[in-house]
């Protein structure tokens, strides 16, 4: 990549597509009208472009990494299966070797084909010969119930849907099958998204968040698959699975790196949910209010991805010869823990103040418009890390680094300037998950000049600018941006005039309809 003639170059950041095999015509119509708009260089997309939580992937679905594909589904997954009538696989899995703990643990003796078997049913044959017992595990998902006759093992095999055996004639799947229909459905998802981006030509770029994952595909393989695409930068040499930079040479054909945009995975969620598992429920309960329910909160770069911000100044100042690092923007999901440096603590009766989460949880705030530009945006509490682990101040140290822009909290469009640095946010621009009114979805638009890439222009290319106030689903919009999931959210809303107005004035109106009555019955 290099400057125009002109010496500009333009970046579009779409952040929190966040949606499932059938991307919403809403959504592609603004990335198309986005990719219209600003005739852009380079897309960048920075995480959750899946909504890894959809029903569509209820089967492989991932709760954390590390855990066995369609073990522990979330609630509100199953909720929304049942009304798009999406129903589970039954599925022949291997077995784990917690099952063979189990019967150790009991007292029983293990079957030699538990030990390494290639399916249920041949766990089942074995265990079948020897036992007439049901072996489970702690773990939804993990049972096998066995018959004391062949004819009645024969037909028996394991079932995500029930935890039990199943009649052979309901054509369970292997975990394999299931596991390549996800991948399709991910390929229908990046086709839907990126298919403005690959019709316009246009190069792009992706980097991951905490949701992902959670259709089952880790980000290794969703890098392979975002490679199949025309125009994706994605190395298959990087770092880490969405941590890589790309160079933009100078104008002049020179090839000096004039400017870099540095991709940055943030990670998902931190801690190990294996010693955590008694909050699990909690997390069934309620996904959204509790989605780090069994974590030690979000996610962060990694300590070597924290190292390569510097390392990778240090080859791009060696390439051009002089040693010097070259300006830089940093995109990535999460934001780190200075996001709240862009903020001011106030009062907790304050319109429009949002309280905080988690290390910041009981304070209130709002945006600091002595360090946030003008137009910016704060519509939720910044969901940044339990940990800083130092990422800002690795960007100072190195050198070069103007910006850090993230995704990951759908209402925020703000960009303040804080310790000698701009950090920013792009809003969700998807339809599917929850977010701010229809007018103010959009992706954020960067113009760069080859003479100070430092002092770029930024602006948000929004729905309401581009299409029009409503979308296609106006009712489902209003529900996702007023939704309520627990005490702090129904505080922010009440925070918010118009429902305060609202609210108060139904309240009004009931309390004068009781005096009425009080009245009436006195006489």
């Amino acid at each position: 990549m290099r400057f125009r003639e002109d010496g500009s170059f333009r970046v579009l950041q779409m952040a929190d597509v966040q949606d499932g095999p059938d991307v919403l015509p809403d959504t592609i119509r603004l990335i198309r009208e986005a990719i219209r708009e600003a005739d852009p260089d380079l897309v960048v997309f920075t995480g959750d472009q899946i909504r890894g939580y959809d029903p569509a992937y209820i089967d492989t679905f991932l709760r954390r990494r590390g855990e066995e594909p369609g073990a522990r589904v979330r609630a509100v997954t199953e909720i929304e299966a049942k009304i798009r009538g999406i129903k589970r696989h039954p599925v022949i899995r291997k077995v784990s070797d917690r099952v063979a703990d189990r019967l150790t643990e009991a007292g029983k003796p293990v079957p030699a084909a538990l030990l390494d078997p290639d399916t249920v049913t041949n766990a089942v044959a074995a265990a079948g010969a020897d036992s007439t017992d049901v072996i489970t595990t702690s773990e939804v998902g993990d049972s096998v119930e066995t018959s004391p006759t062949p004819e009645t093992v024969s037909t028996l095999v394991y079932s995500t849907q029930s935890g039990k055996a199943s009649p052979a004639h309901e054509t369970p799947a292997t975990l394999d099958e299931l596991m390549n229909e996800t991948r399709e459905k991910v390929r229908r998802t990046f086709s839907g998204f990126l298919g403005p981006v690959v019709e316009a030509g246009v190069p792009f770029a992706a980097t991951y968040g905490n949701h992902d994952f959670q259709c089952g595909i880790l980000a290794d393989e969703q890098d392979d698959i975002y490679r199949e695409y025309p125009g994706c930068l994605n190395p298959d040499d990087s770092l880490e699975p969405g941590t890589f930079a790309l160079p933009v040479e100078s104008s002049d054909g020179s090839g000096r790196v004039a400017m870099s945009v540095m991709m940055v995975n943030s990670g998902d969620y931190a801690g190990k949910p294996e010693e955590n598992d008694a909050q699990y429920p909690a997390y069934v309960v309620n996904p959204r209010g509790l989605d780090l329910a069994d974590a030690d909160g979000y996610g962060t770069p990694t300590p070597k991805a924290i190292e390569w911000l510097g390392s990778i100044q240090t080859e791009l100042g060696e390439r051009n010869g002089d040693g010097k690092p070259v300006p830089a923007i940093a995109f990535q999901h999460i934001p780190p823990q200075e996001f709240y440096d862009c903020l001011k603590e106030v009062p907790a009766w304050t319109p429009n103040a949002v309280e905080g989460a988690r290390t910041h949880a009981g304070r209130c705030y709002v945006l600091n418009h002595e360090v946030c530009r003008p137009g910016s945006r704060l519509g939720e509490a910044i969901g940044c890390a339990d940990e800083n682990v130092g990422e800002v101040d690795a960007l100072r140290e190195a050198g070069g680094y103007f910006a850090l822009f993230c995704g990951h909290d759908h209402k925020n469009s703000f960009v303040g300037h804080v310790h000698d640095i701009d950090l920013g946010y792009a809003p969700t621009c998807g339809f599917e998950c929850y977010g701010p009114k229809s007018r103010y979805r959009g992706i954020r638009l960067f113009e760069f000049h080859e003479s100070n890439p430092a002092g770029y222009v930024t602006r948000m290319l929004t729905w309401g600018n581009l299409v029009g106030r409503y979308s296609s689903n106006e009712l489902r919009v209003w529900f996702e941006d007023h939704c309520v999931t627990g005490a702090v959210s129904a505080r922010n809303e009440l925070r918010r005039p118009q429902v305060f107005a609202v609210v108060a004035g139904a309240m009004s109106l009931g309390f004068i309809a009781i005096i009425r009555s009080l009245i009436k019955a006195a006489r």
